[in-house]
Formats: structure tokens, sequence, C-alpha cells
């Protein structure tokens, strides 16, 4: 005679109850984690934007009083003396920003190409090698540099030597970035050029660089965001100056060495000076990262439109 096992199985609805429950732990467990996890996140994006917050709360509270016509028009004021403004350190610095842009974005975004497009040569790794040293070189050695084979030859400091200095600092930036903007375009558009006949080096230009300008774009204005607050490597290079002068082959002015030297000084008129330097530099970052979201913008929605 059989065993009958109906009274030891479990009914079927006890196990869809049971099934149901385990279903209802594991959703209850994952939403705390979920929740537990983008409190940490928030967390964190707090943590970031509250120094940056401090910073230009304290910029608008100490140099925001001195921002006025003056300060864009005057010419540094004599010492001892009251007032004045850094018209020649503002002009300086976009002069120096272009320099190092002329100098720095080329070089950096040919040599992004290649390393992406010749990708596992002995050269391109070589050449990506350098180029994260550099990123990790502080800046006080490029101005050493700097010194050494373009202020010591010719005897004095000038402006084209500042920027040189900072396109230098610039090219490992605008390298990496190029890379990995090159490498997000399909094959299959390099394939469709080369099809048509298109030569390996105009399928470069033409099709690869067009395709990731915007990310190209964006690095490049990054880089430059970077080094316009730079200051060690125009203590050796730029110098400085107290009068106008646009000449390349001179010593030249520059927001982050009139703000360093207002900075140790003992006029407490000059501090003041210095605070809204310091307000109108944090500006010219701003203004150089907006574009660069612009520029992006702009890009990918004129792609998407085709």
């Amino acid at each position: 005679m059989g065993v009958s096992t109906s009274a030891t199985a479990p009914h079927p609805s006890d196990r869809q109850r049971a099934v149901r429950d385990r279903t209802r732990r594991r959703l209850t467990r994952r939403k705390a984690v979920n929740g537990l996890m983008l409190g940490v996140v928030a967390l964190c994006v707090v943590l970031v934007l509250v120094p940056l917050a401090l910073i230009l709360a304290h910029l608008l509270r100490t140099g925001a009083g001195a921002l006025d016509g003056a300060f864009f028009t005057h010419m540094p004021a004599p010492v001892g003396e009251r007032g004045g403004g850094m018209a020649n350190a503002i002009v300086g610095t976009l002069i120096l920003v272009g320099v190092a842009a002329v100098v720095g974005v080329p070089v950096g975004v040919g040599a992004g190409v290649y390393v992406a497009e010749r990708r596992g040569t002995w050269l391109a790794n070589t050449v990506r090698f350098l180029s994260d040293v550099l990123n990790g070189l502080p800046s006080i050695v490029m101005g050493i540099f700097a010194w050494q084979f373009l202020v010591r030859p010719v005897g004095h400091f000038s402006a084209l030597s500042g920027g040189v200095a900072l396109g230098a600092m610039m090219i490992p930036m605008v390298a990496r970035t190029t890379e990995e903007m090159v490498r997000t375009v399909p094959v299959s558009l390099r394939e469709a050029a080369l099809a048509l006949g298109y030569p390996r080096w105009r399928t470069a230009l033409v099709v690869v660089l067009r395709t990731a300008s915007a990310g190209i774009v964006t690095g490049a204005l990054v880089a430059l965001a970077r080094v316009a607050g730079e200051t060690a490597p125009l203590l050796f290079t730029a110098f400085g100056n107290q009068f106008w002068s646009t000449d390349l082959t001179q010593p030249i002015a520059a927001l982050p060495l009139q703000i360093f030297n207002y900075a140790i000084s003992p006029y407490d008129d000059w501090h003041r000076l210095a605070w809204a330097g310091a307000l109108v530099l944090i500006a010219i970052i701003l203004v150089l990262s907006v574009i660069a979201r612009a520029a992006t913008r702009n890009r990918f929605d004129a792609s998407a439109g085709s």
C-alpha cells in the first residue's frame, strides 16, 4: 500500500505565498540599499559643492566692493596710494591665454589623434605614458624648465615665454582628452571613409576630428581654464609688469601675478584689490567653462537634428 503525501506536501497557495514573501523582502532590501546609496551620492555632491560655494561667497563678500569702472580701466596705483585698477593684468592674462592656446591646442590635438589612431604601437604607448607623467608634473617645475630654455638664453623675461610655458602645460591635458574623444568615434565611420577612397590622414582630419570636435573643444577650453590661474610658471617667465605692455618680447602683467604681489603687500587697499582680482579670475574661468558646455550642447543638438 502506498503512503499518501497529500498531508505533507505544501499546498500550491502556500508556495505562492512564500515566493511573494521572499520577493517582497528582496524588494524591501533593494529599496533600502538603493536609498542608502542615493543618500551617499547626494552627500558626496554636497561635499563637492560646499567648498566651491564657500569660496565664491567669500570672494563676493571681500572682492565685489572693489569692482568698479576704475578696476577694469585704470593702471595699478603707485605704492602707498589708494585706488587704481588691474587693466594691464586683465589684458595680460588674455594675451598669455591666447598664446598658450596657439601653442598647446594644435600640438595636443595632433598628439591625441596620433595616439588614438595608432594605439598599440610603441611610439603611441610612449606618448600616452609621457602625457600622464606631464599631467602630474608640478607647475613650478614647468616654470623652471621654461626659464632655463626660454628666458635664460635671451637674457630677459617675456610674455612669449610665459605663454609657451602655459601652452606646454596644456599639451598633455589636451592630448589625453583628444585621445579619449577620438576613441569614441565608431569604427564604421572610418571604414566608410576609407571605402570611399579617402586616405587615412584625411579620414582622421575630416571625419574623425569633425565627429569628435565637441569633446575636443570642451577639453581644450577646460585646459585653458586650468592654466589661466597658474602663477608659478609666470614667476619664472612673464615675471609681471606694473605698466601697460602688450609686447610679447617684454615682461607682461597677469592676474595671478598681480594677485600674488598684492596679497603679500602690507597695504589694506591692495589686499582688497587682490580679492577683486581673484573674483575676476574666477569669472574668466567660469566663462570658459560655460563656453565649453555651450559648444558641447550645440554640437550634440546639431548631431541629433541631422
